[in-house]
């Protein structure tokens, strides 16, 4: 089994939208959509990142700390599920009901290179 990444991206103003019922109903579909990977056995874990962040950049040997994440487009990463499947057309085929896509967003496959002796 490998392990990925299904990094989530979307535009944070197309939920502004939502009235509180929608945003529940929404977060009660990630929620069911993550325990029907759980209850597969291929969840490994699974997190939503806050809006706001700090972004951390070295030049000339100088540490530059600024607010962010700030990207040229619009979409920013926004939370992440992590899987044990067997490939990544494993790893695709659970993205496909996702509910991240039903509401614009972006699904990114990444396997996760593991470092031996972890």
């Amino acid at each position: 089994m490998a392990k990925f990444l299904l990094l989530l991206y979307d535009n944070p103003a197309d939920w502004q939208t939502f009235s509180p019922e929608e945003m529940q109903q929404a977060i009660g579909k990630y929620m069911g959509w993550a325990q029907k990977l759980a209850q597969k056995g291929i969840l490994v874990g699974s997190d939503k990142l806050q809006d706001n962040g700090r972004v951390v950049r070295k030049s000339a040997n100088q540490v530059r700390v600024s607010d962010g994440p700030y990207a040229e487009s619009k979409e920013v990463f926004g939370g992440y599920f992590a899987i044990e499947v067997k490939d990544y057309d494993a790893a695709v085929a659970e993205c496909r009901d996702c509910p991240h896509l039903d509401y614009g967003g972006t699904i990114e496959v990444r396997q996760v290179d593991v470092i031996p002796g972890r």
